[in-house]
């Protein structure tokens, strides 16, 4: 089947969210710690962000959405560094906000409004809907929908976020393709019968910690999304 669309993943493979994270941490809790380490206490934050979601992925709680789950997993990383008792609520909102202030990697608008004029474009992200309008904004995303976690009322890597985004946009799994850089998405975005192409982001979480290239089997493995774009013939 011809591929008709492409869905994302959002958090590392559009986003920067360590750099984000980092910066606006320090920003933030400056006053309180002028010695904060904000790419450690990104890390630390998102370290929670797999467990966080888990009991919803297991059926054991409703689905609660991703700014939600975030204010929940601060409140560890907050007692972690032993500052639960010394960080007002509207600091911690301002923390939870941060993650709506994130900026996209440099190429990815510009391949984005090239990957466009061939194919419709979503996010299939765990971001709720005004979550991915935020980033959409800020960074000049042209999606032709919002798909993804909160669409389907669970996260991924369970198959009904891939399967609704597909059939929300009226197609079939194998004309739709899966856009991630984690490997992880891909397997599960291919087990449902969908197109994969993998994002190399080798600093995600910092220096040499991302993923160099696709550890599973993927249609289209790239060096950054305007190289993906130019496989594509875009």
């Amino acid at each position: 089947m011809a591929i008709q669309a492409l869905i994302f993943d959002v958090f590392g493979t559009l986003l920067d969210w360590h750099g984000g994270m980092a910066r606006e941490a320090v920003r933030i809790l400056a006053p309180l710690r002028s010695d904060l380490d904000g790419a450690a206490f990104a890390r630390a934050w998102r370290d929670r962000y797999q467990p966080g979601m888990e009991p919803i992925r297991q059926g054991a709680r409703p689905y609660t959405d991703l700014d939600t789950l975030h204010g929940e997993s601060l409140e560890g990383v907050l007692a972690g560094l032993n500052l639960a008792d010394a960080v007002p609520e509207a600091a911690r909102r301002e923390l939870v906000l941060a993650w709506h202030r994130l900026d996209a990697w440099p190429e990815v608008p510009d391949a984005l409004g090239r990957l466009r004029d061939k194919y419709l474009l979503a996010p299939c992200s765990n971001a709720h809907v005004r979550l991915a309008i935020a980033h959409s904004r800020r960074n000049r995303l042209p999606w032709d929908a919002v798909l993804g976690a909160e669409f389907a009322q669970d996260y991924k890597p369970k198959p009904a976020v891939y399967l609704r985004a597909v059939e929300a946009l009226r197609l079939q799994p194998g004309e739709v393709m899966m856009v991630a850089a984690h490997s992880s998405d891909l397997a599960a975005a291919a087990a449902c019968g969908l197109a994969t192409a993998h994002i190399a982001r080798p600093n995600e979480s910092g220096p040499g910690t991302g993923e160099t290239g696709p550890r599973v089997p993927v249609d289209h493995a790239a060096s950054d999304l305007a190289d993906l774009a130019r496989q594509l013939g875009c």
